[in-house]
């Protein structure tokens, strides 16, 4: 059986290159994937309800540093199309959106409670990313799918990544350098984790996003001087500012390395200690964990806030390499991993509340229409249909 897998992962690897996409299979995290990938497709062959989706027709997403310059440009002017339409959001509910990109926004921040250290949080954040994928494609033109940013890769350094270097196909880089005191995490008052703080802080100088607009919250700030928003509950309230970053190596090198990410997939073969573990646990033991790690490597306003971080662009790049790392984990043995699900419907059980269920709903406010768990379990099945490479 070993042999047949490894068959179809070289398979897979070959297909890949004939559509120029060519995994950096030095990595182990991308030589999981990689048989991640043949195993789907075994799996899909068995167990697929879609007529339309296969391996052969499935999107491809693909590291940001993969695609070309003429790729990476298209991306970019769709998220800035984004954020110049209007919000369709309604504004006595958050008087601060003014744009389709804020509605994104806005709906993180007001589930923020109930989709992290859930049994949806991995689902709810696929959904999240493939909706706004959707609206860059059927709202601004977008002809491609969306990439990640491979954490391992550029772990030790992140500013030298094709999207963090401050080109103008890059997703900008770092902040302008502003004086800040290290974070305490997860309260800065009685830290569990202390970060050091890096050479940034300040507005974004360089690259496409230098002139990007943040508009809501702040809701739980890392840096002290974040302009209050006039709704300092909701953080719904019109608050327009630069988008700032510190990007920050003692982060990425520390917790996103590939012994982090490879680690977390083969070493939990529970769905319950895998979602835990990838968000940090409890932040016990000097450990911050591939989610937090990921955000804290941007760092900065909003990247840094809780409620607020798909502010940043840069969110759906972590995030979708987060989605990566769900996919090849589930499909390291996607038999008995597709539709696995634990923890309950609040954050850490605080209140008390009942398990999570693969029916239970994914609502999106007004991005996207509700939709069941199941239906975000398979990335070949339902309205899905694309791979990581």
């Amino acid at each position: 059986m070993e042999c047949f897998l490894r068959f179809w992962a070289f398979v897979s690897l070959i297909f890949l290159a004939s559509a120029t996409i060519i995994p950096h299979i030095t990595l182990k995290t991308d030589a999981l994937a990689a048989v991640s990938l043949a195993r789907q497709a075994s799996y899909a062959g068995k167990h697929s309800n879609s007529a339309t989706c296969n391996l052969a027709t499935a999107a491809k997403r693909r590291e940001w540093g993969d695609l070309t310059v003429i790729e990476r440009r298209e991306y970019i002017n769709a998220v800035l199309c984004l954020a110049s339409k209007p919000s369709i959001t309604s504004p006595s509910l958050v008087p601060g959106a003014r744009s389709r990109y804020d509605d994104f926004v806005a709906t993180h921040m007001n589930q923020t409670l109930s989709i992290h250290a859930t049994g949806n949080f991995l689902t709810w954040h696929r959904y999240f990313v493939w909706t706004y994928e959707q609206a860059l494609r059927n709202e601004c033109g977008y002809s491609g799918y969306q990439p990640y940013y491979n954490w391992a890769k550029w772990a030790a350094d992140p500013k030298s990544s094709p999207a963090l270097d401050g080109s103008d196909t890059s997703m900008s880089g770092d902040g302008s350098f502003v004086e800040h005191a290290p974070i305490g995490l997860p309260d800065p008052q009685t830290p569990l984790i202390t970060l050091p703080p890096a050479q940034g802080g300040g507005c974004v100088e360089s690259g496409p996003f230098t002139d990007f607009t943040v508009r809501l919250g702040p809701l739980s700030p890392v840096l002290a001087d974040v302009p209050v928003n006039p709704d300092n509950v909701t953080g719904f309230g019109f608050n327009p500012r630069c988008l700032r970053r510190d990007i920050n190596a003692f982060v990425s090198s520390n917790w996103t390395n590939d012994s982090s990410v490879s680690d977390l997939i083969k070493d939990n073969d529970d769905i319950f200690w895998f979602a835990f573990l990838m968000q940090g646990g409890t932040f016990t033991n000097n450990f911050l964990g591939v989610h937090s790690g990921g955000h804290y490597t941007i760092n900065g306003d909003p990247g840094g806030d809780f409620f607020v971080s798909p502010g940043d662009p840069w969110f759906f790049l972590h995030h979708s390499m987060i989605d990566r790392t769900y996919w090849t984990w589930q499909n390291q043995n996607p038999e008995e991993r597709t539709y696995a699900i634990s923890q309950t419907i609040t954050l850490q059980n605080t209140p008390p509340s009942r398990n999570a269920t693969i029916e239970d709903l994914i609502d999106l406010g007004v991005n996207a229409p509700p939709l069941p768990i199941k239906d975000m379990m398979n990335t070949l099945d339902g309205p899905l249909c694309y791979v990581f490479t």
